[in-house]
């Protein structure tokens, strides 16, 4: 086995997983919080939207990805051009994919997590003259930890799995847009089945520490 068929693509991983799971924090968090305490115009559709991932085939939504945000993608052309993303074929497609693929993930038991914290609470901090920014610190985010812990490891488990979406964005360009998993399916395709058992072991190993960890802090 080459060292750089195996190790080149781990860090590729790593640094996709990264950057994936710090976004699902931010815009993951802002949607469950969202979809978990308010009411507007458009809920139904974005909570769709959030959830279209787990149901819809990821090489379908890469495919409109490309469609629509490649560089001559029919939103993409409605930019100046020195503000269109550049994501086809890049490290950055690739954190688009695995954020997409796991973002209902992260969202829906974030969601169920917001929606069971009592509301008095927030009222009783409110009349201590709490923030809204401090009650989430001090009063959501203590409560929601399991819930958070829980769309952490599944997304994570699911950014590194992703194979449909990151073939559309990223082009499975050897050493340089391919991640484990399309690793795995080059060294099959290419009958080199010694690597592909490392590097499937190695992601097997990682959804056994995930399940561990879910089961140990009783987030599953």
């Amino acid at each position: 086995m080459h060292l750089d068929c195996s190790f080149s693509s781990l860090w590729l991983s790593i640094e996709v997983l990264f950057w994936s799971l710090l976004w699902q924090c931010i815009i993951g968090t802002a949607l469950a919080w969202l979809l978990a305490r308010k009411d507007f115009w458009g809920k139904g559709a974005l909570d769709g939207v959030v959830t279209l991932p787990l149901i819809f085939p990821p090489i379908v939504i890469g495919y409109g990805l490309l469609l629509t945000w490649g560089q001559n993608g029919w939103l993409s052309t409605l930019l100046p051009e020195l503000l269109r993303p550049a994501l086809i074929f890049t490290t950055k497609g690739l954190i688009v994919a695995a954020f997409i693929a796991g973002l209902p993930l992260m969202v829906k038991p974030l969601q169920t997590a917001f929606s069971n914290v009592p509301r008095r609470l927030h009222e009783a901090a409110a009349t201590l003259g709490y923030s809204k920014w401090r009650i989430f610190l001090f009063v959501d985010l203590p409560l929601i930890r399991k819930g958070l812990a829980a769309g952490l490891i599944l997304a994570g488990g699911r950014a590194l799995g992703e194979v449909g979406i990151s073939l559309m964005l990223g082009g499975n360009i050897a050493g340089r847009t391919e991640t484990l998993s399309l690793a795995i399916f080059n060294h099959v395709m290419d009958a080199n089945f010694a690597c592909a058992n490392t590097l499937s072991l190695l992601l097997a190993a990682f959804a056994g520490l995930s399940f561990y960890v879910l089961r140990r802090f009783g987030a599953l």
